[in-house]
């Protein structure tokens, strides 16, 4: 789809409710089923996300308590994203103290003697 089309769709989709945007999600879901492949989750908190999605939808739970639920998972993923970079960065600065060679050490200066007798 190309960036005109998908931003025309979002202007739209901004201005929906709740219960208006899981109506075309689900058209969406059909259109995707029949003529595509589904698009698998990028990551584990979006397949847990999703799945929580549809399975509460399909209890009838409260859109917004869906909305919510979602949001909180959605949240929860960030947090650890950004926890995993942190760490990821404290893994790189330690190789990186471990790889790098210290400095070689200067041997003392020699003492310079005197042949008048003083140092």
């Amino acid at each position: 789809m190309n960036e005109q089309l998908k931003q025309r769709i979002l202007r739209r989709l901004e201005t929906l409710a709740d219960e208006r945007g899981y109506q075309i999600l689900d058209y969406v879901e059909f259109l995707e089923s029949k003529y595509a492949e589904r698009a698998a989750p990028t990551n584990i908190f979006a397949k847990i996300s999703e799945g929580i999605e549809d399975t509460m939808r399909a209890a009838r739970i409260p859109i917004k308590a869906v909305s919510a639920t979602t949001g909180l998972v959605d949240s929860a993923g960030k947090v650890m994203k950004g926890v995993a970079a942190a760490a990821q960065s404290v893994v790189d600065e330690a190789l990186q103290a471990t790889t790098t060679t210290p400095p070689k050490a200067v041997p003392p200066a020699k003492e310079i003697k005197d042949d008048s007798g003083t140092s």
